[in-house]
């Protein structure tokens, strides 16, 4: 077996950030850490690469093992390299993040790391440079949003048009104007709207919709913007 002489080997991880959707926040899943140091203080699903997988079949796995969720959109969006990022050994971290619908997923959720739900105007401190990791993620996040309709992984099959705006202003961290909101969203064609309403937040109730599949990946390059200026959030 060949080996490259004189280079150093280096460990190389994967972390999973998880954004989550209840319905009315957008929130961030994270886990007890089970290694010193920072034993028990909260983290990221993080894990090694084995020799044997990809970056992809990790994230997968470390997914499973830590929270037992499993079958969720995931996309990685960077690499973590900082020489002194892990103090125990120089370790590279391959970051992905999720996009899930917590109603829909929570049975999935096991407790033998104690996941838990934290909103993002409201997360704990976490170890080593994993609130960096968060931050960049959304602000990928923010960025992909802004041009495909990806949002819509975090919500149930039928929704509202104010859940929806729910979403996008927990995810930017602000406030839209309701009746521009609507408007772009309807003339983007990827909604069919439903019978049904949702009479648990008025009394006149909201429309259900569910989105339109046989064209999301019609207009899914052609995503009417919803957001306004949004250079402002990157």
């Amino acid at each position: 077996m060949h080996e490259y002489s004189g280079q150093h080997r280096i460990l190389v991880a994967v972390d999973c950030i998880i954004f989550g959707f209840d319905g009315a926040n957008v929130k961030l899943l994270l886990v007890k850490r089970d290694l010193a140091p920072e034993l028990g203080k909260w983290s990221l699903m993080g894990g090694f690469i084995a020799p044997s997988e990809s970056p992809e079949d990790a994230a997968t796995r470390v997914l499973e093992e830590r929270t037992g969720l499993k079958n969720v959109y995931m996309d990685q969006f960077m690499v973590f390299g900082k020489p002194d990022r892990d103090p125990v050994e120089r370790t590279l971290s391959v970051a992905y993040f999720a996009l899930i619908d917590i109603h829909q997923y929570e049975e999935q959720l096991t407790g033998e790391f104690s996941p838990e739900w934290f909103p993002l105007d409201n997360m704990p401190e976490m170890i080593f440079d994993h609130a960096d990791m968060v931050k960049i993620a959304l602000k990928e996040l923010r960025y992909k949003a802004a041009l495909h309709p990806i949002l819509f992984q975090l919500l149930p099959g039928k929704f509202t048009v104010p859940q929806l705006q729910s979403l996008y202003e927990g995810v930017y961290q602000t406030e839209f104007d309701d009746r521009n909101f609507s408007r772009k969203l309807l003339s983007t064609g990827l909604l069919v709207k439903l019978d049904e309403k949702d009479k648990q937040s008025s009394k006149k109730g909201a429309f259900y919709y569910k989105l339109d599949q046989s064209h999301y990946r019609e207009n899914f390059e052609k995503f009417l913007n919803l957001v306004p200026n949004p250079d402002k959030f990157f």
